[in-house]
């Protein structure tokens, strides 16, 4: 499983809730008739605190996440190729002020298992140490720090996705690092955010946030709301 994310910025001229609007009732629709779509979800951006890391934060300012998956990187760059995929784009200049897009392999920590209660949900983005290649990375990530992360109590779910791809201007040729300088998308769940803020101040997570410094130059987190589209 592919999963393609949008890194969304909205257009000036749009308020915060004319942005969600658009996006959910007329860019929506578009994207969901991509074919060989799998999953879509759309993540509304509703904080932007650093939230108990002591880390440094990346430049991004972001409205939304956009989260397609498809079976593989062929069926991604088939759906990128079709006339439904010429439509979404033509409307995203009507509420987009720019884009940024990676391609990640997903890798499940630990379960996702929400239950019928309420929930949080922080999607954080990593940027690893200048000089550390990106093999080095993915051994530090997701071998080393997930065995961390699994020994976290109250986690309702922690998913890793990989950038194995990305495109800033074009849709087709791959961007150059620099342009989007994201090497990996956590996916953390939570039951409130006064549960989050007791494990982010225990030893646990102390002795994480010390490895991460093995590894990581930017770790740049946004809690978000969720709806499924597909």
């Amino acid at each position: 499983m592919i999963t393609r994310f949008g890194l969304l910025r909205r257009d000036p001229v749009l308020t915060r809730d004319q942005f969600d609007a658009h996006w959910r009732h007329a860019h929506g629709p578009l994207a969901a008739q991509f074919p060989g779509l799998r999953a879509y979800n759309q993540h509304r951006v509703v904080n932007d605190a650093q939230f108990g890391i002591d880390h440094g934060r990346g430049p991004w300012q972001l409205d939304g996440f956009s989260e397609l998956r498809f079976d593989d990187l062929h069926a991604m760059k088939s759906a990128v190729a079709s006339p439904a995929f010429g439509a979404a784009l033509t409307d995203e200049r009507g509420f987009l002020g720019d884009v940024h897009l990676v391609a990640c392999e997903r890798h499940e920590v630990v379960p996702v298992s929400l239950g019928d209660g309420p929930f949080v949900k922080r999607m954080t983005l990593l940027k690893r140490l200048p000089g550390l290649t990106s093999e080095a990375f993915r051994h530090e990530w997701l071998t080393v720090h997930a065995q961390w992360v699994r020994q976290w109590p109250d986690v309702l779910g922690y998913v890793q996705n990989l950038v194995i791809d990305r495109w800033h201007d074009s849709r087709e040729d791959s961007a150059p690092y620099e342009a989007v300088p994201v090497d990996g998308i956590v996916e953390f769940w939570f039951r409130d955010t006064e549960t989050a803020a007791r494990l982010y101040a225990s030893d646990v997570v102390a002795r994480t946030q010390q490895h991460a410094r093995v590894f990581l130059d930017e770790i740049t987190p946004f809690f978000v709301e969720t709806r499924r589209i597909v």
